[in-house]
């Protein structure tokens, strides 16, 4: 008879997903993992397969709880140039929270996992995907209201949009220095026209 599973397995993922944000997967070891999530190794593996299936699972659970929301956001505004200085100053406000600030786990896993990992970097390309074609979205939308000037491509300008939030974190990470990822920010708004 199979025993059920007697973890909270959303907690035991968020768990997981802190330690991955925090240490890395190369840093973070099976024991570090069962740890946090308060689990057996046993339990880990009977649930999640390995490591590498934790991971995943880590990465879904961050995109749902941290990358569709922000995507939400852009959705939801109103003046597009507005909205998306909006969404700069969330970005730095979560870089500059304080000291132990975890690092964005989609840029963690695209610098250490990406180009090894096809399974991770297909879910770091849909993501980013879809926060490109939101962001072309808004722009588009704004260059029909006349809000922002139709002479760049609004498919150029999104692709730029995505690339600024991105080198914004990795940046942040070296250097969580407000003021200067804020004046790359105007920077980066400026070029909206």
């Amino acid at each position: 008879m199979a025993r059920t599973r007697e973890f909270d397995t959303e907690a035991a993922i968020n768990a997981a997903m802190e330690v991955f944000r925090n240490t890395g997967y190369g840093g973070t070891s099976v024991r570090d993992l069962a740890e946090a999530m308060e689990i057996g190794s046993g339990s880990l593996y009977a649930a999640f397969g390995n490591k590498e299936g934790l991971y995943l699972a880590a990465l879904d659970l961050y995109r749902r709880r941290y990358a569709l929301p922000f995507i939400e956001m852009l959705r939801a505004g109103g003046d597009a140039r507005e909205t998306v200085r909006s969404a700069f100053e969330a970005v730095i406000d979560e870089i500059t929270r304080g000291p132990g600030q975890a690092s964005c786990l989609i840029v963690g896993a695209a610098m250490e996992r990406a180009h090894s990992d096809p399974q991770v970097a297909e879910r770091l390309r849909t993501t980013t995907q879809l926060l490109e074609l939101t962001l072309y979205e808004v722009i588009t939308e704004a260059q029909g209201r006349g809000e922002i000037a139709a002479d760049r491509s609004a498919a150029d300008l999104a692709g730029f949009l995505v690339m600024t939030f991105q080198g914004l974190r990795v940046m942040g990470a070296i250097n969580p220095d407000r003021v200067a990822l804020t004046r790359a920010a105007e920077v980066a708004l400026h070029c909206l026209g």
